[in-house]
């Protein structure tokens, strides 16, 4: 299997070069921050003879994938990965992408337009190979997975239908079958303000919050010791930000906290909210005139659990072997990602080292691009045989 190395770069430099930072929300740009890359990657596809199509998420924001059709007897693979990118602050020239000492670097170089360059390459392999493809497969390129992943969850709900999906999130081509859920937040106490030189004829919201707090603090030592999920570990719970009062002057009647509550599989946002009430609840039981409110979730992304004993996991594993001559790691991937938006099994294995991803020096290895190729090639491969 050739994998043309030039192309394949070629393809990574040109959209490193073209900016899709996700706003996170603060922002409202008369052009959405992934258009450019949408139009670069649906040339792409069209250049390589797929069927195209695109659908808007939000805001003119748009998901775009190409169909490289099968026989019609074999299972659909998605290869999905997104277009945005986190911030640019202080990093120098993030968009001037070159190639040095076998790397590339830029902004999204690793996270995630590698994948993205890879999935191209892929299908191209695919059309010259002389194994046939039974199924088809579904190349995609999604929005808003910096920030709160409404591309992907549109997707799931709204895209092409699919049997499997590989992410092509940085891993270091290790298989990761599994990772955490996160469920953002906020929690509101409010009170009423009065004059600080009269305080008992008021109701200070930071003193109830902190009353909160030290209920949640137990609740994040009792999540820290319940029997870890094999591959992901504890869940855990953590307050991020708080913010309360006007002015010295006077006793607060309100104060907010945003929380994080990170889900391992086999838990659901309704264990998330049933266990938040009950702590709300209690603690207003304990106190006076406890008033609160408990937002809608700001991210919402259900934990990933795929079976060993998928035909996807299968078919991954055997070809990351036979591609790198030796047996992969399987670890639990450490943040959350699109793949459990797809709701299909999911494997998330990609070129490129996390702690790359965010940094001022982003870079991905060309050799672990070119495996990483070959990888997801010989497993769309070895899934039509199962």
């Amino acid at each position: 299997m050739h994998v043309d190395e030039t192309r394949l770069t070629d393809d990574l430099i040109a959209m490193v070069g073209i900016p899709s930072v996700n706003t996170f929300g603060n922002a409202d740009p008369m052009v959405p921050v992934e258009e450019d890359m949408a139009l670069y990657f649906e040339r792409r596809l069209h250049e390589l003879g797929l069927q195209v199509d695109s659908q808007v998420v939000e805001d003119g924001r748009r998901n775009v994938w190409g169909r490289l059709k099968g026989q019609g007897n074999g299972p659909t693979i998605l290869l999905a990965g997104h277009f945005d990118t986190v911030g640019v602050a202080g990093y120098d020239n993030p968009f001037k992408s070159f190639v040095q000492e076998g790397n590339v670097y830029g902004r999204g170089s690793c996270d995630m337009k590698a994948g993205l360059a890879a999935y191209l390459e892929v299908i191209r392999l695919l059309q010259l190979s002389k194994e046939p493809l039974l199924g088809d497969v579904i190349v995609a390129g999604i929005v808003d997975e910096e920030h709160a992943m409404v591309g992907s969850a549109h997707f799931g709900e709204n895209g092409p239908a699919v049997d499997y999906a590989i992410v092509a999130e940085p891993s270091s081509l290790r298989i990761s079958p599994a990772h955490k859920g996160q469920v953002c937040l906020s929690i509101t106490t409010t009170g009423a303000s009065v004059h600080s030189s009269m305080p008992e004829l008021g109701i200070n919201a930071i003193y109830h919050m902190n009353a909160l707090i030290t209920a949640l603090q137990i609740y994040a030592n009792e999540l820290s010791v319940r029997e870890p999920h094999p591959l992901c570990g504890n869940p855990s719970f953590s307050i991020g930000v708080i913010s309360g009062g006007q002015n010295v002057s006077s006793v607060p009647d309100q104060c907010e906290i945003i929380v994080d509550r990170r889900t391992v599989p086999g838990e659901t946002y309704d264990n998330v909210i049933q266990e938040l009430t009950a702590i709300l609840e209690s603690v207003a039981n304990d106190i006076p005139d406890f008033n609160y409110a408990l937002s809608e979730p700001t991210l919402n992304v259900p934990p990933l659990s795929t079976d060993q004993t998928s035909p996807l996991f299968i078919s991954l594993h055997k070809a990351v072997t036979d591609v790198l001559g030796q047996e992969p790691e399987v670890v639990p991937f450490p943040g959350s990602t699109d793949a459990p938006n797809f709701a299909v099994p999911a494997v998330i294995c990609g070129a490129g080292a996390l702690a790359q991803c965010h940094s001022l020096n982003e870079y991905v290895p060309v050799s672990e691009m070119v495996s990483a190729v070959k990888i997801y090639v010989t497993a769309i491969q070895n899934l039509q045989k199962i």
